[in-house]
């Protein structure tokens, strides 16, 4: 799966929690949080959510390293088998 392919399946999932998220709008090196307005339980559905779709256990302690969305594709590429 190339960046591209990833970025679209991940702004699906997002799509999914919030879905009156406009994609074209999104900044992709912003809080990706603020730019989606995800509270703490959002933002677990949504991890849990790439967890089912891309096979990527993302852990707890890794959390801090997904602020934007850049940082999140970048986070999710190496780990995908």
């Amino acid at each position: 799966m190339d960046r591209q392919q990833l970025r679209q399946q991940v702004l699906q999932e997002l799509q999914h929690i919030a879905p009156e998220l406009e994609p074209e709008a999104l900044r992709s090196d912003r809080p990706l949080r603020d730019e989606v307005d995800l509270d703490s339980m959002d933002w677990l559905r949504f991890l849990g959510a790439l967890h089912r779709r891309l096979g990527v256990n993302i852990p707890e302690s890794d959390y801090h390293k997904l602020d934007s969305l850049d940082a999140l594709i970048a986070y999710l590429e190496p780990h995908l088998t």
